[in-house]
């Protein structure tokens, strides 16, 4: 499996359970359903202390619509973080620049004997 498969199966995972998480699929004590895991239909039934979002007490479910986005964001910021490092770590390769080199060569030259204009 390659890196990228990797990341993104996990991307999937972490995805689909917060899916399920959301729509209320798996049976949570209600503390963890209304104010940790933002639920919609809580909100749609006009539950008595979170009718507007501006009474709410400051606690995580006033907060809790913007968690994906908080979570795309930090996403993007370790990706751009991994690859910073991939491209600081990078290794130069001598070798390969020399045998690069030497292919370009006998290419010119072979293009050189079937009269192409090359440079």
């Amino acid at each position: 499996m390659t890196r990228a498969q990797q990341t993104l199966s996990i991307l999937l995972l972490v995805s689909s359970l917060y899916l399920v998480l959301y729509l209320g699929l798996v049976p949570l004590n209600e503390t963890v359903q209304n104010e940790i895991i933002p639920v919609v239909r809580s909100y749609a039934r006009g539950s008595a202390r979170c009718l507007q979002l501006s009474s709410c007490p400051l606690t995580l479910a006033r907060f809790a619509h913007q968690l994906p986005f908080y979570g795309l964001i930090c996403f993007a910021c370790y990706l751009g973080g991994r690859l910073g490092l991939a491209i600081l770590t990078f290794n130069d390769c001598p070798e390969a620049h020399q045998e690069l080199q030497k292919e370009i060569e006998q290419a010119r030259a072979d293009l050189r004997s079937k009269n192409v204009d090359v440079d």
